[in-house]
């Protein structure tokens, strides 16, 4: 079950938006197996003024942050910054200079679901 952050830069059309949330979700299919109805995501738009970012960032700058329960090895979580980045370069044509990817792993005794812990 992994959740799905999107910092972005405020003013990009519901149908972008839309194919960031498929390209993110198609990607952790391909690499660590998700089932397709897991799909838990949200994008958070930032004012341009109020999201800073090194120089040479456009405004297709975004930060993804998966957080994802234990296990996954190295090269899954690889794979999925990899999966991930190359969507959307060839689906919305940003580049992957423009992608930052952080995954966050919580131990289960973090996780609660329908008010049960999950560890």
């Amino acid at each position: 079950m992994p959740l799905v952050r999107v910092d972005m830069i405020k003013g990009k059309s519901p149908e972008y938006k839309k194919a960031v949330f498929d390209c993110i979700h198609d990607g952790l299919i391909e690499s660590i197996g998700i089932e397709d109805w897991d799909r838990f995501q949200r994008i958070v738009e930032i004012p341009r003024d109020d999201f800073e970012t090194a120089p040479g960032k456009t405004d297709n700058f975004m930060i993804i942050e998966l957080t994802l329960f234990p296990g996954r090895t190295k090269q899954q979580k690889g794979d999925a910054i990899k999966a991930i980045t190359l969507r959307l370069e060839k689906s919305l044509g940003i580049a992957p200079t423009d992608v930052f990817i952080v995954i966050n792993e919580p131990p289960f005794e973090n996780w609660g679901m329908g008010g049960v812990q999950k560890g």
